[in-house]
C-alpha cells in the first residue's frame, strides 16, 4: 500500500496541540492550504512580544539556502522557539545545505518552506530527511466533487448552514481556486443577519450575481432528468444574457458527470451506497444522478456523448471548425445528448 502523507486537517491538529515538528515543507498547486499552514505558525507558535527576536519571515528570491541554515541554527531569545518562514522557496537554489543542517538541527527551531505553484522532487535526500524528523505536505487542488463539501464545511465553522443547490451553483460559479472561494463567502457571510444564518439560492443570487434558475447546476439537473424544455430554458437564457457568462464554460462540469457516468454502470451493484462507494462519493444521496442518469442514458448513448464532448473540444480549439462559434457549439451538444 503506498504511503499517504499527513493531511491539512491533521497537521493543523498537531499545531493546534502545539505539537511542533523542526522541519515543514509546505509545497503544491494549492497555495490556500499552504498559506492557512504558515500563517498559523507565524501567528501562534510565538507570543507576539517574543517575535521580534525569534521569528524571520523572509522570501526565497531575496536570500540563499546558506542564510536560512543561518538563521535556523540561532537559539531562541527568551522564548521556547525559533520560527523561520521561507516564502517562495520554489525560489531558492542550492538546498543541499538545507539537507546537511536537517543531519543535526537545532530542536527550538521549527524551519518552514513554503514552496508553491508545483513540488520538490521527492528523489531528492532534502525530502527524505524532512519526512524522517517532521512535515512534507502535498497542496493539491482540490477536485470539482470536492468544492461543496468544502463550502459546507467553511461555512459550518462559521455557524452558518447551506443547501447542497446552494453549494453546488457557488462551487460551478467560482471554480477550484480557493483564495477567490474564500473571499466569495466571507462577503456571504457579511450579508446575512445574526437571527437567519442560512445561505439559501436566493442569497447567492443576489450576493454573487448567480441565477437560482439559470446556472450550472440546473443545467446539469435538466441534463440528468432529460429535461427537454428546461435545458433549452438555460441555454436560451444565456444567450439572451452574455454577461452572465458563457455556457460554454459549464463544458467541464458537464464532462465530469457523464464520464462518472460511465463508472458508474461497472458498479458491482447500482444502489445508492453502492454506487456512491464505487465513485468515491460522500454519500448515498450524492449518487442519486448517477442513479437517475443510468434509468435516462444506456450506456452506449453515454460512450456516444463522452466521444461528442471530445469532438465539440476540438471543435472549440479550430480543428476541423473554421466558423462555428462555441456558444453554437455548446447548442450543438446539448441537442445531441437530450436527442
Amino acid at each position: 500500500m503506498a504511503k499517504t502523507g499527513p493531511t491539512y486537517d491533521s497537521i493543523m491538529r498537531d499545531l493546534q496541540a502545539r505539537h511542533f515538528s523542526p522541519i515543514y515543507i509546505l509545497m503544491g498547486e494549492e497555495s490556500y492550504f499552504i498559506d492557512k499552514i504558515s500563517d498559523y505558525i507565524a501567528e501562534n507558535v510565538l507570543q507576539p512580544e517574543e517575535r521580534d527576536f525569534n521569528q524571520n519571515i523572509v522570501f526565497g528570491s531575496d536570500i540563499n539556502a546558506a542564510q536560512i541554515v543561518d538563521l535556523a541554527k540561532g537559539y531562541p531569545m527568551m522564548a521556547e522557539y525559533r520560527v523561520v518562514i521561507v516564502k517562495e522557496a520554489q525560489n531558492l537554489r542550492g538546498t543541499d545545505v538545507i539537507e546537511k543542517y536537517l543531519k543535526n538541527p537545532v530542536k527550538s527551531t521549527i524551519l518552514v518552506l513554503c514552496h508553491k505553484n508545483g513540488t520538490i522532487d521527492r528523489r531528492k535526500k532534502l525530502i527524505g530527511r524532512s519526512e524522517a524528523l517532521g512535515v512534507v505536505f502535498e497542496s493539491k487542488k482540490m477536485r470539482e466533487s470536492e468544492l461543496p463539501s468544502f463550502i459546507a464545511s467553511y461555512l459550518k465553522q462559521k455557524n452558518v448552514t447551506i443547501d447542497y443547490k446552494s453549494t453546488a451553483m457557488i462551487a460551478d460559479h467560482i471554480g477550484s481556486d480557493l483564495n477567490r472561494m474564500i473571499s466569495v463567502l466571507d462577503k456571504l457571510l457579511i450579508s446575512l443577519p445574526e437571527d437567519n444564518r442560512v445561505v439559501v439560492p436566493e442569497v447567492i443570487e443576489k450576493q454573487i450575481g448567480v441565477s437560482k434558475d439559470f446556472n450550472a447546476f440546473e443545467l446539469r439537473s435538466a441534463l440528468v432528468n432529460r429535461d427537454v424544455f428546461k435545458a433549452n430554458q438555460i441555454i436560451k437564457y444565456f444567450d439572451n444574457n452574455p454577461k452572465a457568462g458563457s455556457i460554454y464554460a459549464f463544458l467541464p462540469l458537464l464532462f465530469s458527470y457523464f464520464q462518472n457516468l460511465m463508472i458508474a454502470y461497472y458498479a458491482p451493484s447500482k444502489n445508492e451506497n453502492a454506487v456512491a462507494q464505487f465513485l468515491d462519493l460522500r454519500g448515498g444521496w450524492a449518487a442519486r444522478d448517477y442513479i437517475t442518469g443510468m434509468k435516462n442514458y444506456s450506456g452506449k448513448k453515454t460512450m456516444q456523448i463522452i466521444a461528442k464532448f471530445r469532438e465539440i473540444d476540438a471543435k472549440s480549439k479550430g480543428i476541423n471548425n473554421p466558423y462555428t462559434s462555441t456558444g453554437d457549439l455548446m447548442k450543438e451538444l446539448i441537442f445531441y445528448i437530450l436527442h
